[in-house]
């Protein structure tokens, strides 16, 4: 689909900032463009500082929540962990064990099946745990609309503590404790991922233990291993990489290579990254993605068994089979995903008169459909529902584009379904099979109202028009250094003017899917990829020039550093 390119006017004085940050031109654009107050010192966004982090007290719930923990602890109680499937669920449910088992803790923990159990606490899982024992439950990444749940927890005397970060329903869960960034108080940083909640909240168990805010060395030290697990839910979640977030990512990212813990060393070294830095870019599609699979394809406590309890030969082990599972998780996502495509375009599911796209298959796999949804949303740019149907009831789960909230689109539609959560742009749902049709009319209805046709057209927002002479290995190298990127500080786009074909296009990979060329402007070389644009080889090849979309980045093959061209998209003439 023809994108629309945004490109930012330039500052007038960013040369001004620049000199007085000390940073290139083009980065100080782009720290105006992500908002960095011109009258702040730079390092507050180029080199956050864990002592800039906000304390447990300012997250609402976490020092009340620590209090009732360290208690059950004394009185050796039998806790556990209730965490979410994905990654970060699963960091959460490991950040907090570890902080436990250090506190001596009688800790445990319990992640529902994907398929069987779907999203969330339920009746029945919690009712075995209090038969088993459990004195204390803790949610993790989920619980703060499980208000049944509170409910027959109360009625077993078992103690009851949310912790998470998802949009609350109209009616609060009557738990002992709730733990939330903005659903029973207000949090200086909205943006916490469940991850990040299980970080503030193992920081207050450790100050009440060692009875000062400034927590006793063991568990400093601890505190600083759990930063990786912090890191990566953070960044897998996609929540806002700005403040304090930005300060858990980038500090949890340097520490990965380091980290103690068995189950990350393993992931690294399955992910090929032993010894090396990780970037978001890392997280996002190399680890997050095995330890997803685990929940995708099977179960998701292999994940936080190889977070937890696992010792080096253990962890190997379920490194290599989350391997292979994610293996075949790619395999079954790009099959369902070719059935979908083609039922979308068979049955013009996305004309401009159908502006979302909801679509449903009976042998479709629940553990890969949030991705085949996302799939969905690249090519045809419109908020997609993807329904896994199980005998009776289905599973649905779905991705969104802005100016479409896909939590309030749920609840709106909410008549349909026996169940919902989520996010704006990410969310899922249970729903009887023969709900499906009413459902699709419903919520297309009002995508048809509330999107345009412009909210249709995906946009390239970019950075700011550059000549590729600007772009020299200093710079681009300060640029790669603004990372992670993710939500609030997008990886930097650039645009160039009309430049020029230097030497033949190639088509490379092992499909000859990706497009590599060679450009040439006012006497600048540079090379570029573009991954997946193999279609457009010929139009390259007709016009030698275009304008070109593009990510900075830095390539270094046998020691010599360039710089190259990640292409986005390419303008040619009329």
């Amino acid at each position: 689909m023809p994108k629309q390119w945004l490109i930012q006017t330039p500052a007038s004085d960013r040369d001004a900032f620049a000199s007085r940050w000390g940073v290139p031109s083009l980065v100080a654009q782009l720290l105006i463009n992500r908002g960095v107050d011109p009258d702040s010192p730079s390092d507050t966004f180029l080199s956050p500082q864990l002592k800039d982090l906000h304390p447990p007290s300012a997250l609402p719930g976490a020092v009340e929540a620590a209090e009732v923990i360290v208690a059950a602890i004394r009185q050796g109680k039998k806790i556990v962990l209730y965490g979410d499937y994905d990654v970060d669920g699963t960091t959460g449910v490991a950040i907090l064990w570890h902080m436990l088992q250090l506190a001596q803790a009688n800790v445990s923990f319990y992640v529902p099946h994907r398929v069987s159990e779907g999203y969330g606490l339920n009746v029945g899982a919690v009712r075995s745990l209090a038969e088993d024992g459990a004195s204390l439950i803790i949610s993790i990444d989920c619980g703060i609309r499980a208000v049944q749940v509170a409910k027959e927890l109360a009625t077993l005397g078992v103690t009851f503590i949310v912790t998470d970060h998802h949009q609350p329903g109209p009616t609060l869960p009557e738990a002992t404790v709730i733990v939330h960034p903005t659903a029973v108080g207000d949090s200086p940083n909205r943006d916490l991922c469940g991850a990040g909640v299980a970080f503030k909240l193992a920081w207050a168990v450790a100050q009440n233990v060692s009875g000062s805010d400034r927590v006793d060395p063991a568990f400093r030290e601890l505190l600083k291993h759990l930063l990786p697990l912090a890191a990566l839910g953070t960044i897998a979640d996609v929540v806002s990489l700005i403040g304090e977030n930005r300060i858990l990512a980038r500090h949890g990212l340097a520490n990965l290579p380091t980290c103690a813990i068995p189950g990350v060393k393993a992931l690294m070294e399955s992910a090929g990254l032993s010894g090396t830095s990780v970037s978001g870019y890392d997280v996002g599609f190399k680890i997050g993605p095995r330890i997803n699979a685990a929940g995708r394809m099977g179960h998701a406590r292999l994940a936080v068994e190889l977070l937890t309890r696992a010792d080096g030969n253990r962890a190997r082990e379920i490194a290599i089979y989350l391997e292979g599972h994610n293996k075949s998780r790619q395999s079954t996502e790009r099959k369902i995903s070719k059935q979908a495509r083609d039922r979308v375009d068979s049955n013009e599911l996305a004309s401009d008169a159908r502006r979302a796209i909801v679509i449903a298959g009976e042998d479709w796999h629940a553990g890969v459909i949030g991705i085949v949804a996302a799939r969905m949303v690249d090519r045809y740019h419109r908020p997609t529902v993807v329904f896994s149907i199980n005998g009776d009831e289905a599973q649905g789960s779905a991705r969104g584009i802005p100016h479409f909230d896909l939590a309030q689109a749920f609840s709106a539609c909410g008549e349909h379904l026996l169940g919902h959560g989520g996010h704006a742009m990410a969310a899922g749902c249970r729903i009887s099979a023969k709900s499906i049709p009413a459902f699709t009319e419903a919520f297309v209805d009002l995508a048809n109202k509330r999107l345009t046709h412009n909210d249709l057209i995906p946009k390239v927002r970019i950075d700011s028009e550059v000549n590729l002479a600007e772009l020299t290995l200093a710079t681009t190298e300060a640029i790669v250094g603004l990372g992670p990127f993710g939500t609030g500080n997008p990886r930097p786009k650039f645009a160039t003017d009309w430049i020029d074909l230097a030497e033949e296009p190639r088509c490379v990979g092992r499909s000859q899917e990706h497009l590599q060329v060679s450009f040439r402007q006012n006497g600048t070389r540079m090379k570029g990829i573009g991954f997946g644009q193999a279609a457009n080889f010929e139009n390259i090849k007709e016009h030698r020039r275009c304008r070109v979309a593009f990510e900075p980045i830095v390539n270094d093959f046998r020691g010599r550093r360039s710089v190259e061209m990640q292409i986005i998209d390419l303008q040619f003439p009329e």
